[in-house]
């Protein structure tokens, strides 16, 4: 199990993460959903440990988080230049000799003698996902991880992932999408205002969504309705003269 207490994280202004709590039960898929800033990617690098929070704790199994128990695939993927995607993958399975990458493409179909910067966005996803899987982790962060991947691709993923928490992985996945996150988890975690405000089941996060539209009609959706009749009266204006 993972478990995070009071994780605050401050880049110099009010706290990005504000005492946040949060447990992820093992052998499962969670989803991480929140607004833009929210502190999302924020919260994966503290696990990580790419940031350094000012409080809190974070355990995997009653003891420190350590580097090592974790596969994470951020959202802005790095390739080094002149390298091919076997190149690449056998950075990877150096330490895991057991993963047969070869096997593994014949799902994805990568070119994988080809050099990477020739590679289009969602094969460049694709090759980063390999090396996760290679890396073999008990606990799996994916950043967005549905971005750039075709429709038959995505499906496949999620398969994936529902046979990895199967084996015993814990899988933390962060998307805009919410509908990708129903299929395939059994917990949605709701980031607002710099903690976990509430988890759903996928039974019942359609009660998040009506916390959302709620927001909207009462934020956004009156100064929509405003421009676009001002925007008529403009083009009615315009007409007539």
């Amino acid at each position: 199990m993972l478990e995070i207490k009071d994780l605050t994280v401050d880049y110099g202004e009010e706290p990005v993460l504000n005492e946040l709590s949060l447990s992820l039960a093992p052998q499962r898929i969670h989803g991480l959903v929140g607004r833009n800033g929210e502190g999302k990617t924020t919260l994966l690098n503290s696990i990580y440990g790419t940031v350094l929070p000012q409080a809190g704790s974070i355990e995997w199994n009653a003891r420190p988080l350590r580097t090592e128990d974790v596969a994470y695939l951020e959202t802005e993927l790095y390739f080094y230049p002149m390298i091919t995607g076997r190149e690449y993958l056998k950075i990877f399975t150096s330490k895991n000799p057991l993963f047969d990458y070869h096997r593994w493409n014949e799902l994805f179909e990568l070119p994988l003698r080809d050099f990477i910067s020739t590679y289009s966005t969602g094969m460049k996803k694709k090759l980063a996902l390999l090396a996760i899987f290679a890396l073999d982790r008990p606990f799996v962060m994916l950043d967005e991880p549905f971005n750039g991947l075709d429709i038959e691709t995505n499906l496949l993923l999620s398969q994936i992932l529902l046979a990895f928490a199967g084996s015993g992985k814990t899988i933390l996945v962060t998307s805009h999408i919410l509908e990708s996150l129903t299929s395939i988890c059994e917990e949605i975690h709701w980031l607002h205002h710099g903690h976990i405000e509430q988890s759903y089941t996928p039974a019942n996060v359609h009660s998040l969504k009506e916390e959302i539209l709620e927001d909207l009609n009462q934020q956004k959706l009156p100064a929509l309705k405003q421009l676009l009749q001002d925007k008529i009266t403009d083009e009615v204006r315009n007409v007539r003269r």
